[in-house]
């Protein structure tokens, strides 16, 4: 008896040793790699802009990303009941996580967008030409699609009606139907369309749309569910809950 005692003691120590062992491990990569992880997620996302941008290309090192994102892209807040340029709520500003407090968000409303609150204040992205003129201007968009929301940029001529690139980074949708959101020769159908008709939302993603018609975007075959999900998200943040008033004011141009 006395020695099953000591066996099993033995065992659960040796296990808790090995737990306390690996813990420390896990819990110091994590803690090593933060930084690596951090740099990587802002370059990322640089990238993601510089294609809503139009300015990225292939093999494209980081430096090569940073120096050309420093030249052209300018990073501004817009406050969306007015549309108008605000400052940042706070240096380290995620919109994404202000919309989660009462505070700093509102509630939405008649919208089948797929979140119940947005932040107040948005980051928005100026992109300039060689003469620092904005040709540009790129809004950050997300909605739900079958699965999950999906996170994009929606990159807007400086005129303020006409769709320059549609990408998606982020989703969460069926590899080869839904996902075929980030298929850049499905991206490239929404170059050119027209948010706008006679001053109201007008874009819609449906199947078999002429591609002379500047308002209609061809649906993903078999996702019929992510393609409904994509128009809910373009027409909310286009509209008047959304980057509607900014659009109109084109401050960008001041």
């Amino acid at each position: 008896m006395s020695a099953k005692k000591e066996s099993l003691g033995k065992t659960l120590g040796v296990v808790l040793a090995v737990c306390l062992v690996c813990s420390i491990v896990v819990s110091g990569a994590a803690v090593g790699l933060r930084k690596i992880q951090q740099t990587n997620e802002a370059l990322d996302k640089q990238s993601n802009i510089l294609t809503a941008a139009g300015l990225y290309e292939a093999g494209m090192s980081e430096d090569q990303i940073n120096a050309t994102y420093d030249k052209y892209i300018e990073r501004r807040y817009v406050d969306l009941d007015s549309g108008d340029f605000t400052e940042a709520p706070a240096p380290d500003y995620d919109m994404y996580k202000a919309a989660k407090q009462s505070e700093f968000s509102k509630r939405i409303t008649d919208s089948n967008v797929g979140f119940q609150r947005r932040a107040n204040v948005a980051s928005v992205w100026l992109v300039h030409d060689e003469n620092g003129a904005v040709s540009r201007v790129i809004l950050p968009v997300h909605g739900s699609g079958l699965w999950d929301l999906m996170y994009g940029f929606l990159a807007v001529d400086a005129d303020g009606k006409t769709v320059k690139e549609l990408i998606y980074y982020q989703q969460a949708e069926t590899p080869g139907l839904g996902g075929e959101v980030q298929n850049p020769s499905w991206q490239a159908k929404w170059e050119g369309k027209k948010l706008y008709e006679d001053g109201e939302v007008a874009i819609v993603v449906k199947k078999n749309a002429n591609p002379d018609d500047p308002h209609a975007v061809d649906a993903i075959s078999g996702a019929t569910l992510t393609s409904k999900g994509v128009q809910n998200t373009i027409q909310y943040w286009t509209g008047e809950q959304g980057f509607g008033p900014f659009l109109k004011n084109q401050k960008w141009r001041s």
